[in-house]
């Protein structure tokens, strides 16, 4: 903020300057131009009570009219004081070297100042009343956009855990029911492996449950052991097909995010038919985005 100020100020009074120094004046440079900067860097100090008062007396709610009239006292009084200060300064700068045979002295160039400053010091006022309002919005944007982007953040997760806990327990109904099957069919030992992978693929649900990404290769080896309990359901109906680019293992994606889409294909693609069916799984890298398909032709 005092850069700013002082800025204005170089800005200021490089005019004067180079006005007084075509005209023959000789004027010092270091004098107009620390008059011109301390000026303007007595804005700095009062430059936070108007922020203040912005903020505490909107002029941008419907309670403008009112507040405006705080604001009006408010102003005359930065006004009064910046003038006050911009008359010490050039009393004791003396920037145009010749302030007169018989400069007045503080009051009478005080009053003086007070009467043509008044439209300035209101523009400077508004400014700094503006850019504070600006930013202000600013913020209040990027906070609304944070928080949109991480309640959007938590709708994904919400949608995705809602969709695990209707397709889990149905994984588990069938799988159940594919057990006892076995049993009374007399095959124990494939429903001693199909129990046994399913004690896998347990234990590996839980080891990553309060994960919220994995690399794509640890979701493909639960994807695998998934796939060995479904080969065991569907016995020779099942095929499978990976098409995986050596590229993307490393990449994370959202854990278990394969297991509701594999199920899903195997649900509504695969189960419905007498016929055998495949279900395949790829991955590929497009546009540098990670692609990852569930596919079934059933």
């Amino acid at each position: 903020m005092v850069a700013v100020w002082a800025m204005l100020g170089v800005i200021y009074a490089g005019p004067a300057y180079f006005e007084t120094r075509a005209a023959g004046m000789g004027h010092a440079a270091w004098r107009i131009f620390s008059w011109g900067i301390l000026t303007w860097l007595a804005w700095a100090p009062l430059t936070p009570a108007i922020v203040w008062l912005a903020r505490k007396f909107s002029l941008v709610e419907e309670t403008w009219k009112r507040n405006l009239l705080v604001h009006l006292p408010g102003f005359l009084f930065v006004s009064a004081l910046h003038s006050a200060a911009a008359t010490a300064i050039i009393l004791s700068i003396k920037p145009f070297d010749n302030m007169g045979d018989s400069p007045l002295s503080f009051w009478p160039r005080l009053l003086s100042r007070l009467k043509g400053s008044l439209v300035p010091d209101l523009l400077i006022y508004g400014a700094v009343v503006g850019i504070s309002y600006a930013v202000d919005y600013y913020h209040k944007y990027r906070e609304r956009e944070f928080l949109a982007s991480r309640l959007e953040a938590q709708l994904a997760q919400a949608q995705l855990d809602s969709l695990r806990m209707q397709l889990h327990p149905h994984f588990l109904f069938n799988t159940l029911n594919s057990i006892v099957g076995l049993v009374r069919d007399n095959k124990n030992s494939a429903a001693v492996n199909m129990l046994v992978g399913l004690s896998d693929l347990l234990r590996h649900t839980l080891e990553h449950s309060s994960r919220h990404e994995v690399e794509l290769r640890e979701e493909l080896n639960f994807i695998k052991l998934y796939l060995k309990i479904q080969e065991t359901r569907f016995s020779d109906r099942l095929q499978i097909e990976f098409d995986i680019d050596p590229a993307t293992t490393k990449a994370l994606v959202p854990n278990l995010i394969l297991q509701p889409l594999t199920e899903n294909a195997l649900r509504h693609g695969i189960g419905r038919s007498a016929n055998s069916g495949l279900v395949g799984i790829s991955s590929t890298v497009t546009d540098g985005h990670l692609r990852l398909t569930v596919y079934d032709n059933g």
